[in-house]
């Protein structure tokens, strides 16, 4: 089996760029929430069964913790981490860094991508995250930024993408 032809990653907004910035109780972030589950279920009955992950702030826990509810139902599903630098979390709050490394420590591989954060370490992840899928998955409002980079690279790779908006 090729395993880029069941590997989906993932790309959506940091919490500035969120209507409700950290509120995750708004029922904007808990529509968006079921959306990514509903895209996941809909991936699985498609063959995909590796999903990549960023580990950003905002949408990408988001994904990675509805990857790990996909799991509890399906044995098969992975989640692969893909951290830009280690310390990635260092300057998050305590309850953002324990939710971080929570879902580190549930994930079936994590791949840290360099050692120190340095300039364009966040695009190399994004990178990264497109050049080992086939599929990206991507909450987006629109605005210039990584995600719509991110949207960009995966267009040029040919990827099949998949944009939930963000309202």
């Amino acid at each position: 089996m090729n395993f880029l032809a069941v590997s989906c990653c993932f790309t959506g907004h940091r919490p500035s760029k969120l209507p409700w910035g950290y509120r995750e109780d708004d029922l904007r972030c808990l529509d968006l929430k079921m959306d990514i589950v509903q895209a996941l279920v809909e991936l699985y009955g498609r063959g995909y069964r590796h999903f990549l992950c960023g580990m950003a702030e905002g949408c990408d826990l988001y994904f990675a913790e509805s990857v790990l509810m996909l799991r509890q139902v399906h044995s098969d599903v992975t989640l692969e981490a893909a951290v830009p630098f280690r310390g990635q979390a260092a300057r998050w709050t305590g309850e953002q860094k324990r939710r971080y490394q929570r879902l580190l420590d549930a994930a079936d591989s994590v791949k840290v991508l360099q050692e120190a954060y340095s300039p364009g370490c966040m695009m190399a992840r994004n990178r990264y995250l497109v050049n080992h899928a086939s599929l990206l998955l991507a909450c987006y409002n629109g605005e210039a930024g990584g995600t719509r980079n991110t949207i960009l690279y995966a267009r040029e790779q040919g990827l099949e993408i998949i944009t939930l908006p963000i309202a």
